[in-house]
């Protein structure tokens, strides 16, 4: 979510940093779909691209098939940042974008986070993005279960066959996507695609930081009657070393597909089998009242309402097993 100025945190859902809210102190220089970043107001220009650290604000807004809807989830936004730091705690293997949001100022402690947004922001160093969403996906559902109808295969990757929506894979697959520039869709690619976008070594080395954080946030999930379906990672570079590094939010209700794993093994039909953690219920919703023309109808009460107690219920049962 830190990057240079010419990649992305998501570049599909940019728009105009004047829509992110006015923090004391802090230039807004992105606002995305869910999340606001800003950098410290200095003499110089605000920029991604000299900034040292950014403050990744997460908002209410909820989005489904390319759309921001009307009204957002309320406390989305301290929810996802809350399961973002929860998950970072624990996959402590591999490097992340957090900084200390505190420091000390002569014999006192000075929290750097603005009051107005604590417990919705982290504090971040910058990195340079590598332009690939790092999806992974441990069960057949979604874009994929539609793909496997036609093809039997996964982006490329060919399966089983007689699976059905909702089985668990062999083993998690690793299907990347492109980071598109501004006003243009991500799309799956090829391992080999990345090779070119990013060089072998980077290549490889996403893929297996993947799917090794996948095994390991699906066995915690799993403990808590959880299961992990699929997700999707981030990295960077560190700006000074090099070193790879895990960025953006991480496991969230809206980067990841959660079931409750009582319901999934005792299902007989897709629907109660996936008794999802995440927005599947908005864009259930959504799917069955929009054509997908114009802009989309208002979310009724009960679906917001609905989505925040999955979201905070998910949030509890992980940190509570």
């Amino acid at each position: 979510m830190l990057m240079r100025e010419n990649t992305r945190v998501s570049q599909s859902e940019h728009e105009s940093p004047a829509s992110a809210a006015p923090l004391d102190g802090w230039t807004p220089v992105y606002s995305g779909k869910v999340r606001d970043l800003y950098v410290e107001r200095t003499d110089a220009a605000p920029s991604l691209a000299t900034a040292a650290r950014v403050l990744v604000v997460a908002s209410d807004r909820v989005s489904a098939f390319d759309h921001v809807l009307e009204p957002g989830i309320p406390g989305k936004g301290e929810l996802l940042t809350t399961l973002s730091l929860w998950w970072f705690d624990r996959l402590t293997d591999v490097p992340n974008h957090l900084v200390a949001d505190h420091e000390q100022v002569g014999g006192t402690v000075r929290e750097i986070i603005p009051a107005s947004v604590s417990g919705r922001a982290m504090l971040c160093r910058t990195l340079d993005m590598f332009p690939i969403e790092c999806v992974v996906r441990g069960y057949l559902t979604g874009s994929g279960w539609k793909e496997y109808l036609e093809s039997q295969s996964v982006c490329g990757l060919k399966l089983p066959a007689g699976l059905q929506n909702g089985d668990r894979l062999p083993e998690p697959i690793y299907t990347p996507a492109w980071k598109a520039p501004m006003g243009q869709h991500d799309e799956n690619i090829s391992f080999e695609r990345t090779v070119e976008l990013v060089g072998p070594t980077i290549a490889a080395e996403l893929r297996s930081l993947s799917l090794a954080l996948f095994q390991a946030a699906g066995a915690i999930a799993e403990q808590a009657g959880v299961i992990l379906a699929d997700t999707k990672f981030e990295f960077g570079a560190d700006r000074q070393t090099g070193v790879t590094v895990l960025a953006d939010e991480v496991l969230t209700s809206d980067s990841s597909r959660y079931w409750d794993a009582e319901a999934w093994r005792t299902g007989t039909t897709p629907e109660t089998r996936m008794a999802s953690f995440d927005k599947q219920i908005v864009r259930n919703w959504l799917s069955a009242h929009w054509d997908g023309a114009g802009i989309p109808p208002e979310l009724p009460t009960e679906i917001v309402e609905q989505t925040a107690a999955r979201y905070r219920e998910l949030l509890e049962r992980l940190t509570s097993a």
